[in-house]
């Protein structure tokens, strides 16, 4: 069963990063992991390697952490964090990057719901951007929902589906920032180690642009 299981994520894996490749998308290289520290206090940890193309051209590199805090047993978590994040930025249409950094504060709420083999996510994020010499300050909200395929919930070796949606709004000049929708593929090894590949359209102003991501979630 392991075995088939790792052949097909292998397999699917490999395809969507030949497409990626043929097709010129960026690809998003992602971690995310979670200490739980006591029932009420844990601490989070990610870092995203972001692409160009399938690998090696790198457009953004994201490092966050940050501590939180649970106002309920599981569902309903409080964090504050921080940020570094380092962009390589094509200058107009040449082959010449510019290089921004950005340090990042940031405060978030996040509850939960599950449903027998539904299970939904909120995230409500507020964030105070230090790029370079300018300050900004950006809203985020997250909603995800995830879908055990072939358990009643995710738990040992489930496959899921997966999906979100994030919107970005600033409060300077410009109130719609970005939109975010995913699609994906999970399996759960163990309900605290999660592998997803999907696809995800990122809308800006008058623009799209579209990546493919490879993700691994761990909480110990």
């Amino acid at each position: 069963m392991k075995r088939n299981v790792l052949t097909f994520l292998s397999i699917f894996l490999f395809t969507q990063l030949s497409l990626a490749q043929s097709s010129g998308l960026g690809n998003w290289w992602i971690y995310f992991g979670n200490k739980k520290l006591n029932d009420k206090w844990n601490i989070h940890h990610e870092v995203q390697y972001r692409n160009y193309n399938i690998a090696g051209d790198l457009e953004q590199l994201l490092l966050r952490a940050g501590v939180g805090y649970n106002l309920s047993e599981k569902n309903n978590n409080l964090l504050f964090g921080y940020g570094f994040i380092r962009s390589e930025n094509y200058m107009d249409t040449t082959d010449t990057k510019t290089v921004v950094n950005e340090h990042r504060i940031y405060q978030q709420f996040i509850t939960k719901q599950s449903f027998g083999r539904f299970s939904l996510q909120h995230r409500y994020r507020l964030e105070e951007r230090f790029v370079e010499d300018v300050f900004k300050v950006r809203f985020r909200y997250f909603l995800a929902a995830k879908v055990a395929l072939n358990k009643p919930k995710i738990e040992n070796r489930t496959f899921y589906l997966s999906a979100y949606n994030e919107i970005f709004v600033g409060t300077q000049n410009q109130f719609f920032d970005r939109n975010r929708v995913y699609a994906g593929l999970g399996y759960a090894l163990k309900p605290n180690l999660k592998f997803e590949v999907g696809y995800m359209s990122q809308i800006f102003q008058g623009s799209c642009r579209d990546q493919m991501n490879v993700i691994c979630s761990f909480s110990f």
